[in-house]
Parts: C-alpha cells; structure tokens; sequence
C-alpha cells in the first residue's frame, strides 16, 4: 500500500512549455503577415521592422543593465514587442518614431511594472496608442504601391463601397501587419496548433462584434459590410494575436468570454459611434485594464474554502 503513495515538494506538475518557446512561436506565427507586410510595402516596411524589433531589444538591455536586473532578452518577449509594434505602423513613418514607441513599450509598460507578466497592459498596444495621440498625422498617413489613400475602413466609415477579396488577400493600404487576412490567419492557425492560444477570446471577440455590426451599425443586416468590417483594419490581427495575451488577458474560461464580449462591444463603438474609422487598439487596452475585476468576479472559490455564512 505503500508504495502506492508518492509524496513530493510542489509543484507536482511540470511542463516542458518556456517563456521563449512561447516567443518563439509568436515570432514564426508572425512572419506570414510580416513577409505579406514587406512585400506589399517594400524596403521601408522591412527598415520599419529591423528598427523596431532592435529598439526594443537594446531598450530591455540597456534598462535591465543600468537598473542591475537580470538580463532577459533572450526569452524573445521584447522581440515580440518590437515586432508587434512594428506592423501596427504604417510604412511611411520616418525611423525616430518607432525608435520612441518602443522606448515607452518596454520602459514605461513593461519594465515599470515589474516586467514581463507584470504590465497591466499589452506593450507594443500601448506604444501604438501613445504615438496615434502624440503624432497623429504620421500615424495615419498611408500609402499603397506609391499612391497615398484612404484605408477601406476609413472609406467604410465615410459611407463609401470596398471590395473585399483585396482585404482579403491584402492588395490594400494599411498599417504594415494588418493587411492580409489571409497570412493572419496562417499564423493564428498556427498558435492553436502549437497550444500558444485557445479560441475563446477570439471567437467570442469577432461574434460579439458581428452581431453588433448586424444590430447598431450604420448598415444594419448588411453582411457584406459585416465581412469588410471583420476583414478591415485591424480586427483579426488584435484578435488572434494581441487580445490572447497570457500577462493582459483572464485565465478563467469565463472570464475569457466576458473579456471578448467587452472587447467586441467596444470596438462596434469605437468603430460606429466614434470619430476614429479603427478601434481595436483602445479596445484591447481598456479591456486590458478590466482584468483584474474579470479575474476577481470569476476565479472560481478554492476547494475546502468555507463560504460566507448565513446569518440568523
């Protein structure tokens, strides 16, 4: 009987899974929307990319040396960050402005709050964000194949019609990643074959949005729109590779659901009733900021743990 029994320290279940093999595939469920980005937006996108990724990299370095922390860039999670950052820019932005978005990524977000698992919200978002509120003008001026143009969902927004198959394949304008449906979702294939990510928050992020789009958009039960919509901006890349974040997302399944119903809702807002033709970037961040209250009304009572009792 005896033998029987195995007592151990804890913990008791090990896994082979790392920081840096979960990087690692990041980085390669990445590179087909980052190779599409390149080709569709030639030499800058590719400089674009090498900037940012390095930046953030030598920033992380550097803060952890000066600060006498140990040194963890070899995880790759600032790597992600850069690259990250990188395809949410769009091609034209001269080399000093991501060099300063990933400045704020990695110090101010990040390295801050304790570093990585410890930022309350997604670095590279964040970055985004601060750089659309500071430099509005070069964070939204877009050029495809030499021409400047409106986004589609920026003709979306105005009423206008887009055809969807370029949205699709990615023969449009945009930020450098977010173009090709198609390579995004390769890479998304990816990450829920390797086990990276599970589909609860992106699913019920793009239904909750679908549906909003059905009911309160300018083009209500239009599902054509419905499909440039979900196929436009940077819906699909957020939902698959940004909202999924293990430091920034719940861990509870129910608080996975809630966290992509919030998101799907807010994105239809901002999207719809806002001035901005894209939303999913402050979508992710203030939903990021919600966690903990998801976390604390959906962690489930650990067992053995005596319930609130009933006073007579």
């Amino acid at each position: 009987m005896n033998q029987l029994l195995h007592v151990s320290l804890s913990p008791h279940v090990r896994d082979k899974t790392t920081t840096s093999s979960i990087m690692k595939d990041v980085l390669i469920a990445l590179m087909p929307a980052t190779i599409y980005g390149i080709c569709n937006f030639k030499l800058s996108a590719a400089i674009i990319v090498i900037v940012t990724v390095v930046s953030c990299v030598v920033t992380e370095f550097l803060y952890e040396y000066l600060m006498k922390k140990p040194i963890t860039i070899m995880d790759y999670s600032a790597a992600v960050t850069g690259l990250i950052l990188a395809l949410n820019l769009p091609s034209t932005v001269p080399l000093w402005l991501p060099v300063i978005g990933s400045v704020f990524a990695i110090v101010i977000v990040k390295q801050l709050y304790g570093g990585i698992g410890q930022n309350f919200m997604n670095p590279a978002l964040a970055a985004r964000c601060f750089l659309l509120i500071s430099f509005t003008g070069r964070m939204t001026n877009f050029v495809y194949d030499g021409v400047a143009s409106a986004t589609p969902q920026a003709i979306l927004k105005a009423g206008g019609h887009v055809d969807i198959i370029p949205m699709i394949v990615g023969n449009i304008g945009g930020t450098i990643g977010e173009t090709s449906v198609i390579a995004l979702l390769l890479g998304a294939a990816y990450l829920v074959f390797r086990g990276v990510i599970k589909l609860r928050i992106p699913f019920t992020y793009i239904g909750t949005f679908a549906l909003f789009t059905l009911f309160l958009s300018p083009r209500p039960f239009d599902f054509y729109y419905l499909a440039c919509e979900i196929c436009g901006g940077g819906l699909v890349f957020g939902a698959f590779f940004m909202a999924t974040d293990y430091a920034t997302s719940p861990i509870t399944s129910k608080g996975q659901i809630i966290f992509g119903i919030i998101l799907g809702l807010l994105t239809g807002l901002f999207r719809f009733f806002g001035t901005s033709a894209e939303g999913v970037s402050y979508a992710i961040i203030i939903s990021n900021l919600l966690v903990p209250l998801i976390e604390k009304l959906t962690l489930p009572t650990p067992f053995g743990k005596e319930g609130v009792k009933d006073e007579k």
